[in-house]
């Protein structure tokens, strides 16, 4: 709860009141301990805590025990009585809240577009590996390049199929994607729009701007990720905290170091966030929670242990809030012992063995001071929260959904004109395209058909009226010879004739006739041979 000013949290063992300063609540946080030792009433308390100052909460429900915020809560006297807090201000109440949820089933339907989660991430969901990886890189940057939007899954696979059915025609400039690969990748969409990954991805997609508000009281909004069923996908969990964080740097102005902070992050089961995650996500995430601070944001990770954040990361944690934690192995004691010198230590106790005698409820706890240092280690009680511990039933949780402002804003798909509808444009002009160059191809093919057979059958002609005037001239020339046969016999039986008829005779009658006709052949022949000639 809030007192003067302050963010007051628990009570130390001695009795006194342990305050979080709100201009260092943005220096992030930590709250860790096992299972059953009171993490979620401690950040119960907290987001209670900064609504009440007007700073809007953002917090993952894993459990489904934090929807109760919504009603009063109920049978904390005994508390109330240990701590004193009859007249200081405590008293029952409920929160406002926004249910949200990545499936649109107990909260408001919350997406993100394909493209603003970016390929890093994305490789991240589809656990795509280092060459598959450049590829999605090198496919948003065709898309961009196309003007091709990315909003939801349909839109990543018209764009996977399209470089696939096409990809030499994008080798020179985007160099060579095997096509192998790129199925790789859409058989990872496929499954991860079994997981709801097609819900998930698309339009309106959420503006983080929307989270910055307050009720008619000035209260700080609590937004509620239900996350009991997307907690099962812990690498969609993950990458959708990571995403947030990254679009709240990269949207958010610089404003330094504020009273208050502007909003408060509480991520749960935070070792999702950094299982199996590359070093270069890493080095973003790290980067992010460092730089994060000066836009006005604190960020605030739930864990069972301190060792599940990175070193890099937990440096950045500067409030820090330890339940309790149990040694039954030595990799046990090695956790606990690493929790405990992340305390400033006390003289008055060893926190190593602190950590493991506390009880539900208890904790040691540190926060900045003033200038900004961790205090010393206190043992200390969590107050007890003031709104429901606990779920609620779904009738309640309906209305509280309908009863939102963002309800009617988010509700409703949208699907836009994107890449999806602008590659089956293009493929229907390719195609168009491809019939009419296949049509031309083949009219050509056609035409110099039909020219083919016109040369050929006028070559035939050609040939035939040559061989006709080569008959034509060898029947003239054989008439020809004919005809000086027939004369040149006509004249050469004549003159031998004649030529025997006078040598014979002298030899009477019958010599006469045998010296014509023996002169007459004898004049053929030596005329027609003079013809040949």
């Amino acid at each position: 709860m809030v007192r003067d000013g302050k963010v007051w949290i628990a009570n130390a063992d001695d009795g006194e009141a342990l305050y979080l300063l709100p201009k260092m609540a943005n220096r992030h946080g930590l709250i860790a301990g096992a299972t059953g030792s009171g993490k979620t009433v401690t950040l119960k308390v907290l987001a209670e805590s900064f609504s009440d100052m007007g700073v809007p909460v953002f917090l993952a429900d894993v459990k489904g025990d934090l929807a109760g915020m919504i009603n009063e809560g109920s049978g904390m006297e005994e508390r109330i009585e240990r701590f004193g807090l009859s007249g200081t201000g405590y008293e029952y109440k409920k929160y406002p809240v926004n249910f949200w949820d990545l499936f649109g089933e107990k909260g408001i339907q919350l997406r993100t577009t394909v493209t603003e989660m970016g390929p890093i991430l994305l490789s991240r969901i589809l656990g795509l590996n280092d060459l598959q990886s450049d590829i999605l890189t090198i496919a948003f940057k065709i898309a961009d390049d196309n003007g091709w939007l990315l909003f939801d899954t349909k839109d990543l696979k018209a764009l996977l199929n399209e470089l696939s059915e096409h990809n030499k025609d994008y080798a020179a400039d985007y160099g060579k994607m095997s096509p192998v690969s790129i199925s790789a990748i859409l058989r990872s969409v496929v499954a991860l729009e079994t997981q709801g990954g097609d819900v998930f991805f698309g339009e309106p997609a959420l503006n983080l701007t929307d989270w910055f508000t307050t009720d008619t009281n000035g209260r700080g909004m609590i937004n509620i990720l239900d996350s009991e069923s997307l907690i099962h996908n812990g690498v969609l969990y993950s990458t959708f905290l990571l995403w947030m964080l990254s679009e709240l740097f990269e949207t958010l102005p610089e404003v330094g170091d504020l009273e208050k902070p502007k909003m408060v992050f509480f991520f749960d089961e935070a070792h999702l966030l950094f299982k199996d995650t590359s070093k270069a996500l890493l080095d973003k995430i790290e980067q992010v929670v460092k730089l994060i601070r000066s836009k006005g944001v604190g960020v605030y990770f739930i864990t069972q242990n301190p060792r599940d954040i990175p070193d890099g990361v937990l440096a950045q944690l500067g409030n820090k809030i330890q339940h309790a934690l149990h040694a039954y192995t030595p990799a046990d004691q090695k956790a606990v012992k690493a929790a405990a010198e992340s305390f400033r230590e006390n003289p008055d106790f060893k926190t190593f063995d602190v950590i493991m005698e506390l009880g539900t409820g208890e904790a040691v706890v540190s926060f900045l001071d003033e200038g900004g240092i961790p205090t010393i280690a206190r043992r200390a009680f969590i107050l007890p929260p003031q709104s429901k511990i606990g779920t609620i039933d779904d009738s309640s949780r309906d209305n509280t959904i309908k009863g939102s402002l963002l309800y009617s804003k988010y509700a409703k798909a949208v699907d836009s004109d994107s890449a999806y509808e602008m590659l089956l444009r293009k493929g229907v002009l390719d195609a168009e395209e491809a019939a009419k160059a296949k049509a031309e191809a083949e009219a050509a093919k056609a035409k110099a058909k039909e020219e083919a057979a016109a040369a050929k059958a006028a070559e035939r002609e050609a040939a035939a009226e040559a061989r006709k005037e080569e008959r034509e001239k060898q029947q003239a020339a054989n008439a020809k010879k004919r005809a000086a046969k027939s004369v040149a016999s006509s004249v050469s039986g004549t003159v031998g004739r004649e030529v025997g008829k006078s040598v014979g005779a002298g030899f009477g009658k019958f010599g006469k006739t045998l010296g014509g006709n023996l002169g007459a052949s004898l004049g053929r022949g030596i005329i027609g041979t003079l013809f040949k000639l």
